[in-house]
């Protein structure tokens, strides 16, 4: 991809990994109200209201900290000491965002003696199927996909985590993240980072100046544009699709975004296995609310042109008119911040700060969220793997984690919302961490490849590009579902 954002914030990979449509369905499958018993005691399915012990403790304390301590190790010490012992851990996260990632496990190896490797490739979807074939396994991933850990399991090469890591898992997270870090219903990896897309950029000064409110529903969304359309005469949100050989993918977020409002979570996830088509009525219905939507002539595109003109912005560039009043929104995740020149302030009084992206109707989902997130996979079953496993499932290492760098977010219910000091995060923090959310994963990201950065971002571009028809756009990435 011609694009490079840090790693939990980017879009998707520069390789997007082909589950098979067995592999898919396991969102369909999968309860995220069953208690998975992968690596548990008999007692860990059920999990009490107090935080789990690491693996190995007879403790029940050290999961529950909200805080790393002032000073010391009291916050772990209820960890054995495994002095001598080293896990390493592969995964996509380079200079300088690595920097951040080893101090937040600073005190965790002073503390335990456990010294933990990291290593990190940009090439990180391939070479980890290459050494765990090779029998060269990491001891731990951070794997950004599903798919991609379903391939995994499919080899024989995941660890079941330990019972702290599935009573963690069960205590501080939304049900849906269990889901996607399980795989025919058994559950093997916890979330690390998460990322937030049901955004829209704005400008609150330029809203604030004309009298304009943040909208809360998506019909006062759509009648503040039409409203914004007829103040100024002119278009109201901008956008951008292009993204090198990946052009085409910021409209399968509108689609997705859509589709969890409109017609909800099982709904999207029916879709995302083809049991839902594109060309069945409810996807349909979808796309025609996007196109009455961003591609709706009196709405777009904000300074650059017309509604073809999405197709040859890049997405980097779609709202930067936002700073010069010549857009009023972009529909865009969290990551998009990074996009602004240097100097920008980002922030509620700032030059731009984002809402979140309504719900059409609360009876369908109250709180839809779409994002995407990483995984923890263990490779090798040893004491001192499960306690970094633990540690890592634990609102101590994500609070460690935020503190040491911005631009990272988790959706641990358990962190103090008070550590994000960059409020783009503490508001994406704010929709991943609602008990009341109902989450989904990049939809285009679970689809087999073929179809998800394949044939949808190229019928896609020629949709915004050539108004090619929703019918047409329809037939032929279902036509590109692979079959078997």
């Amino acid at each position: 991809m011609s694009f490079s954002l840090p790693t939990g914030r980017r879009r998707r990979r520069l390789m997007v990994i082909a589950p098979t449509i067995a592999a898919i369905t396991l969102l369909a499958g999968c309860s995220s109200s069953k208690k998975s018993t992968a690596g548990a005691s008999s007692t860990a399915a059920g999990t009490s209201s107090s935080a789990p012990a690491p693996a190995g403790s007879t403790s029940a304390s050290a999961g529950g900290s909200t805080a790393p301590a002032a000073a010391g190790c009291d916050a772990y010490k209820d960890y054995p000491k495994l002095t001598g012992k080293t896990v390493t851990l592969f995964g996509s996260i380079l200079p300088p965002e690595s920097d951040s990632l080893n101090k937040s496990w600073a005190d965790f190896q002073n503390c335990t003696g456990i010294k933990l490797a990291y290593e990190g490739s940009n090439d990180f979807e391939a070479q980890l199927g290459v050494r765990v074939q090779g029998g060269n396994a990491p001891d731990i991933a951070m794997i950004p996909q599903p798919g991609l850990l379903q391939k995994m399991v499919q080899l024989g090469a995941v660890k079941a985590p330990p019972a702290a890591v599935v009573a963690n898992e069960d205590k501080y997270w939304n049900k849906d993240w269990k889901t996607y870090g399980s795989v025919n219903g058994t559950f093997y990896a916890a979330p690390l980072s998460a990322n937030m897309k049901s955004l829209v950029w704005y400008s609150p000064g330029a809203f604030k100046k004309a009298g304009y409110t943040v909208p809360t529903t998506w019909a006062d969304m759509m009648t503040l544009s039409a409203k914004i359309a007829t103040d100024t005469k002119g278009k109201v949100w901008c956008g951008g699709i292009g993204s090198g050989t990946a052009t085409g993918w910021p409209s399968t977020d509108w689609l997705e975004e859509v589709v969890l409002r409109q017609f909800g979570g099982q709904v999207y996830t029916d879709w995302v296995s083809h049991k839902v088509k594109f060309s069945d009525p409810q996807i349909q219905a979808a796309m025609k609310t996007v196109a009455g939507w961003y591609q709706n002539p009196a709405w777009v595109n904000a300074g650059f042109g017309d509604v073809k003109s999405i197709a040859t912005t890049t997405f980097q560039d779609a709202g930067k008119p936002i700073l010069t009043g010549k857009c009023w929104m972009l529909q865009q995740a969290s990551f998009y911040g990074a996009q602004f020149p240097k100097g920008t302030k980002v922030g509620p009084d700032g030059d731009v700060f984002a809402f979140f992206l309504p719900a059409m109707d609360p009876t369908v989902s109250e709180v839809p969220v779409e994002g995407g997130g990483e995984f923890a996979t263990a490779f090798r079953d040893a004491p001192e793997v499960q306690e970094v496993q633990t540690y890592l499932s634990t609102p101590l290492w994500a609070t460690n984690r935020i503190k040491a760098a911005s631009g990272w977010v988790s959706a641990n219910q358990g962190v103090d919302p008070s550590v994000y000091t960059d409020p783009v995060d503490a508001l994406s923090a704010k929709y991943l961490t609602d008990p009341k959310a109902t989450f989904r994963f990049d939809a285009s990201d679970l689809m087999p490849a073929a179809v998800g950065s394949g044939q949808e971002w190229k019928s896609f571009t020629a949709w915004f590009a050539e108004g090619q028809s929703i019918a047409q756009v329809a037939k032929d990435i279902d036509g590109a579902w692979p079959t078997g």
